[in-house]
């Protein structure tokens, strides 16, 4: 008699991109993620959750308990995922408005990101975003997540050679490479932080 084979389900990744530009280089470390775990990842899927659609947060538009509807949708995401992947951009020398604000309405009572894993990627000019992700670490200490501290990703868009096509693709095999050993980083810190599943 065989014995019978147990399949874990997936760990679902909430990817959020910082930037909002549709050439984005932070939001093709995204794609590029996405694609990595299709081609050589088993076990993790990738879910890009926009952060364009969440209005400023302001409390008054909490009403009766409840938060807009783009919030709402925005929060189920982040409260079903098992980890959180951050594309971070760097503005001036911290996280972007449109990150921190999806991170602010993420945290409003019940704190959906509480007890999660989370990686940060990052792209951009000089330190490659790393001043960003400083802070957004910092951040996380108060909302309750849980970064991996290594591999540390930061990749200079600017250096020759290419790095991204003129759509803001993920070229270089270096890069792509780093890339997966953060999200097999991400991955195994999940399991470790939820235990026996």
């Amino acid at each position: 008699m065989e014995a019978a084979v147990v399949v874990k389900p997936a760990i679902k990744v909430a990817a959020l991109c910082g930037s909002l530009r549709k050439g984005s280089y932070n939001r093709g470390l995204v794609r590029s993620a996405i694609d990595i775990c299709k081609e050589s990842i088993q076990g993790m899927d990738i879910e890009y959750v926009d952060v364009s659609p969440l209005p400023m947060i302001n409390t008054d538009l909490e009403v009766g308990g409840r938060f807009p509807p783009p919030v709402e949708e925005f929060r189920a995401k982040i409260s079903l995922a098992d980890c959180i992947l951050f594309a971070s951009p760097e503005y001036n020398y911290s996280v972007t408005p449109p990150l921190k604000n999806a991170i602010d309405w993420a945290s409003r009572a019940p704190n959906v990101w509480a007890n999660k894993a989370a990686a940060i990627v990052s792209s951009g000019g000089g330190f490659g975003g790393g001043r960003a992700q400083y802070h957004l670490r910092q951040i996380g200490v108060f909302v309750d997540l849980h970064f991996i501290n290594k591999p540390e990703f930061f990749l200079n868009a600017f250096q020759q050679p290419a790095k991204f096509d003129g759509e803001g693709n993920l070229i270089d095999p270096a890069a792509r490479e780093k890339l997966k050993e953060v999200l097999l980083a991400l991955q195994e810190f999940t399991l470790r932080l939820q235990g026996p599943r």
